[in-house]
């Protein structure tokens, strides 16, 4: 198995508090349960992602990073109104990102993407990430191609939306290649279309613990993308590409 850098992954941690999302709360999935969960992974690094359930708390991510060491980084919620002091300190803790959960909710409301994504930018050099379905991403793409920097999570969920996210790709989004067991995907033809129209834009990740996902992470999911997109393939999806995108020193 070749190395990866794990794009996407939740700590859920009963010490901090959890906010109920449409009626679900997780289990707990700590520190110590990612390791032992990817023990057998080769895995480099990765990026800690707020979930809807963690809302604007900001406390577990950076007990979670402080944890996991210098090669994580955080993907997190916050309101509109956060301050530049905030934003600052958050960044000295690892945080890299900001995430619009546009699915689910928990986070900045859509009316806020490109003013908020545009500040976090400025003041801290923050890309964006988004949690939407493919759908809906035609009455948004003039927001999102005008952004620096933009992910969209889990393929993008639809097979009809494909179209919108191949279009969006070739402009310069990321895609995150996770959540394989989530969507309505032909996941195979969906890495080999977005691999051709932008080799730079994927990104592979767990999703663990996999919450809400009909089918969760296995490790045949990365085993995929190295059979998909070849050795070559899998070294920018799995690492090369995401060590650029959060700005960390590769080796």
């Amino acid at each position: 198995m070749l190395p990866f850098f794990d794009a996407h992954l939740h700590i859920i941690d009963p010490q901090f508090p959890l906010v109920p999302n449409q009626g679900y709360t997780p289990d707990a999935f700590t520190v110590s349960d990612y390791r032992a969960r990817t023990e057998h992974c080769a895995i480099v690094g990765g990026a800690v992602v707020s979930g809807s359930f963690q809302a604007f708390d900001q406390a577990y991510l950076r007990a979670a990073l402080a944890e996991l060491g210098p090669t994580f980084v955080g993907v997190t919620q916050l309101p509109a109104s956060v301050t530049d002091e905030t934003l600052c300190d958050l960044h000295q803790a690892g945080v890299r990102a900001i995430r619009f959960n546009l699915k689910r909710g928990g986070s900045a409301e859509l009316q806020d993407l490109d003013r908020l994504a545009r500040r976090v930018h400025e003041v801290v050099g923050w890309h964006s990430e988004l949690y939407v379905d493919a759908r809906e991403l035609p009455d948004i793409a003039p927001v999102l191609t005008a952004l620096s920097a933009v992910s969209i999570d889990h393929l993008g969920l639809s097979q009809a939306g494909l179209p919108s996210l191949l279009r969006l790709a070739e402009a310069g989004v990321r895609v995150k290649a996770t959540g394989f067991g989530r969507g309505d995907l032909k996941v195979a033809r969906v890495l080999s279309d977005l691999y051709a129209a932008n080799p730079g834009c994927l990104l592979f990740g767990t999703d663990l613990p996999c919450t809400r996902a009909p089918r969760p992470y296995c490790d045949d999911d990365w085993r995929l993308i190295e059979d998909t997109l070849g050795d070559e393939g899998a070294k920018r999806v799995g690492y090369e590409n995401a060590f650029a995108f959060y700005r960390l020193p590769e080796g």
